[in-house]
């Protein structure tokens, strides 16, 4: 986990190179050698207390180890430090690998005092963990922009370690990684193996074939060279004196696609290119998402007895796309004992992704017909970019829960007698019931809208489920003059959830040549993507865009369903939609899946009196709201406060859209919020979702939970709005994001003066960012 100390000196390095060294990918190199340069010697000063000897800098070289060389001073420092990386390839105490890595390595500026600065820098560098070299190489790759563009998230060290410990790798296995970074997991299956072979003094027990054995069973591939190339390193100064890292793309090349492992452990690539991967023909599941090919290669690289733990993305558990479905079934099918969902935030500061962990055991998965899912809500950290230790971690428990659920299953005990307190169990034939094999757990937790008083249908026995559409947008004639009212949620935000008008229109053109359906009058909307539960009910024939169903009342319950009353009774949907979808980053809730949820189904006439008590307390809840619409906060202004101008005090910066013509920047897993949310409240869901490469090429960008935003156009009342952000998001370019310079403005006393100042909000909101405006701030 990159800490906030190796990211100061590592900025400070590059500070200090800067005048010296321009270019960007000189500096990564120059910072890469002196680290390897210290960290060898850490390596031999640690051998040597422990009352080994020195292996890298010891003879003619001796004088060239980091100690002695920042014993010396101005010229003879630099003189030291340039022959010593110049002749390292000449050490026949390193190992061929290293002597790699300083080929061709000089000093190529002569300034003491800049060379001085630098190695003070990288003399706080401490080997105490061989992954802070991992931590500080990848952070270097992010200063050149390369570190994520895949989505190589570097994965923190207790979340491998958590891991680890739930496979528990044995020193007779092979061990593999076929997308390692770092080779973080193969070092932590190393370490887990040498700690699970002591005897009761702590001494070893691995023999000499034991430890021969396991040089050859751990194996590593990666599809960069520097990736490659520092796993080496790290491997060695672990003790592999030949250890078995390849450059090597897993989804593309098939010379290894002969070789299985009894453990894989690996947290692949998320992104896939602009086009997507083109593989080679061999995968079970035909797919171009790099995320979709690498689970399903693990799966099919397994051992009849092999089981793997593997990081994935939230699209792996619920995209309904072919290929994501074929990918459930399949590991459900075959393969897939156990799902732990981690929090957001867990790759924090390279990502805020959303991800789970997939246990996977072939031996286990045949003889067993349950599925466990388990959620971690804290994992020791927090979730923010600093991730600062805390005391909350579920890991522990997690962990202790499922060694206990896999030991039931080798047992074949009953299921059915298992408790858990951080998952729950699940029949595999629950999961494959809707044909989605929907991995979120919470999904599968019973507390459906139920009544013991009144017989339950399923949505589906009552009524004609219908989706929605979207007509292209490149197609004018589905628009241009178009009559045929067209719905989205911004209706609802506009004039309520009584829809007797929609602000857009198709033609018949759009409506007739186009999956559109026309929906008939008395038809309840229910959302099931991204605004997973809003509603609302029509009384005007219309249709609809795909974020809604339209739910129909069958004519063989026209006289014993009110529609009114399944519009009042999909108020009650919210909770079990957002439970059903997963609360992932992307909600969505399937057709399949809505049409499992239950609702209670008293005689008409009690149907009816709840319509009209409801109805009565919805005039007084209505009122209360245009109250709150129309509220504006008074702060009383005392004359000493000084006023400032926002600019001052806050960087405020608009977003923007991905091209909507290009439909790989769409249907992602990035929030992306417009104006109509922007309501005076705390924003906690989007109205889209884009993909990496719509936020790389669109000017729009992720803004921080907490955030406060403004919209500075649109129609109506919205202009000049204000609310907070309570996740992290992308934005369009009708809002604009106010953030608070330093410590001395709060976001949520910045929030009330701008609701306060709304009408004079109103006249200015048209210039974009908006810095003119002036507010009070209490110093």
């Amino acid at each position: 986990m990159l800490d906030t100390d190796t990211k100061r000196r590592i900025d400070t390095a590059r500070d200090i190179l800067v005048g010296k060294v321009p270019d960007p990918k000189s500096q990564v190199e120059q910072i890469t050698i002196a680290l390897i340069y210290k960290f060898m010697d850490d390596m031999d000063a640690e051998a040597v207390e422990l009352g080994g000897k020195r292996k890298f800098f010891k003879g003619e070289f001796a004088p060239y180890g980091w100690a002695e060389l920042m014993k010396k001073a101005g010229n003879e420092k630099q003189r030291c430090y340039a022959d010593g990386i110049t002749r390292m390839t000449e050490n026949e105490g390193l190992p061929a690998l290293f002597r790699d890595i300083f080929k061709n390595a000089y000093l190529p500026y002569r300034d003491p005092e800049t060379l001085n600065a630098f190695l003070k820098i990288i003399d706080e560098f401490r080997y105490d963990h061989s992954e802070r070299l991992g931590d500080a190489f990848e952070y270097l790759l992010s200063v050149l922009g390369s570190q994520g563009d895949a989505g190589q998230f570097r994965t923190p060290r207790h979340i491998i370690d958590f891991m680890v410990e739930i496979l528990k790798p044995q020193k007779h296995e092979t061990v593999l990684d076929p997308a390692c970074g770092t080779a973080g997991f193969l070092i932590s299956a190393y370490k887990h193996i040498l700690k699970t072979n002591r005897n009761a003094k702590g001494q070893s027990t691995l023999t000499p074939d034991d430890k021969g054995k396991l040089a050859k069973n751990f194996k590593g591939y990666d599809i960069s060279p520097d990736m490659v190339r520092l796993s080496l390193v790290n491997l060695y100064l672990h003790g592999f004196t030949d250890p078995h890292i390849y450059e090597y793309d897993s989804l593309t090349q098939e010379e290894r696609w002969n070789e299985l492992a009894d453990v894989i452990l690996a947290n692949p690539p998320f992104m896939s290119p602009k086009g997507g991967i083109r593989p080679h023909k061999r995968f079970s599941i035909q797919a171009k998402r790099s995320e979709v090919l690498f689970v399903d290669y693990m799966a099919e690289h397994l051992t009849p007895q092999g089981r793997a733990g593997i990081i994935v993305p939230e699209g792996i558990i619920f995209q309904s796309q072919t290929a994501y479905v074929e990918l459930r079934k399949m590991l459900v099918d075959t393969c897939l004992v156990a799902v732990i969902s981690l929090p957001a935030g867990c790759f924090n500061p390279y990502s805020g992704v959303k991800t789970s962990i997939l246990l996977l055991d072939k031996a286990l998965a045949k003889q067993s017909d349950t599925i466990a899912f388990f959620k971690v809500e804290n994992d020791g950290f927090g979730l923010g970019a600093q991730r600062r230790a805390i005391e909350a971690n579920d890991l522990p428990q997690v962990q202790t829960e499922v060694e206990a659920y896999l030991e039931a299953l080798r047992a074949e005990n009953d299921m059915s007698e298992m408790q858990l307190t951080t998952g729950l169990i699940v029949p595999k034939s629950k999961v494959a019931a809707n044909g989605d094999y929907n991995l979120s757990g919470e999904r599968y937790r019973e507390g459906a809208v139920k009544s013991e008083k009144y017989p339950s249908y399923a949505l589906s026995e009552v009524c004609d489920i219908f989706n929605g559409s979207t007509p292209s947008k490149q197609e004018p004639r589905y628009w241009e003059n178009g009559t045929v009212p067209w719905f989205t949620v911004e209706d609802i935000r506009k004039n309520g959830r009584i829809i007797e008008k929609t602000e857009k229109f198709v033609t018949a053109e759009g409506l007739n040549e186009t999956s559109l359906k026309l929906l008939p009058k008395h038809s309840v909307l229910l959302c099931c993507t991204a605004s997973v539960g809003e509603f609302a009910f029509t009384e005007i024939e219309l249709t609809t865009n795909q974020q809604f169903n339209g739910l129909v009342v069958k004519k063989t319950f026209a006289d014993r369903l009110l529609p009114k009353y399944l519009f009042l009774v999909s108020s009650r949907f919210k909770d079990e939609l957002i439970r059903l979808s997963g609360k992932t980053s992307f909600n969505f809730v399937s057709v399949g899946t809505l049409k499992t949820i239950e609702i209670p189904l008293p005689p008409l006439e009690v149907q009816q009196e709840i319509v009209a008590e409801i109805e009565g307390y919805q005039k007084v809840i209505d009122g209360a709201r245009a109250v709150l619409n129309h509220y504006r906060p008074h702060i009383p202004i005392h004359p000493d406060w000084p006023m400032v101008e926002l600019g001052e005090v806050c960087e405020i910066k608009s977003g923007g859209t991905p091209s909507r013509s290009n439909e790989s920047f769409w249907n992602g897993d990035i929030p992306w919020v417009t104006t109509t949310l922007i309501d005076y409240g705390i924003i906690e869901h989007a109205n889209e979702f884009i993909t990496k490469d719509g936020l790389d090429n669109s000017s729009t960008w992720i803004v921080p939970k907490g955030t406060v935003l403004m919209a500075m156009y649109g129609q109506g009342v919205t202009r000049g709005r204000v609310a907070i952000l309570g996740i992290d998001a992308s934005i369009n370019q009708a809002c604009a994001a106010f953030m608070p310079k330093g410590k001395l403005l709060d976001h949520r006393y910045l929030f009330r003066v701008l609701q306060s100042r709304y009408d004079h909000l109103r006249e200015i909101s048209e210039a974009r960012g908006g810095t003119k405006a002036t507010l009070v701030h209490r110093s």
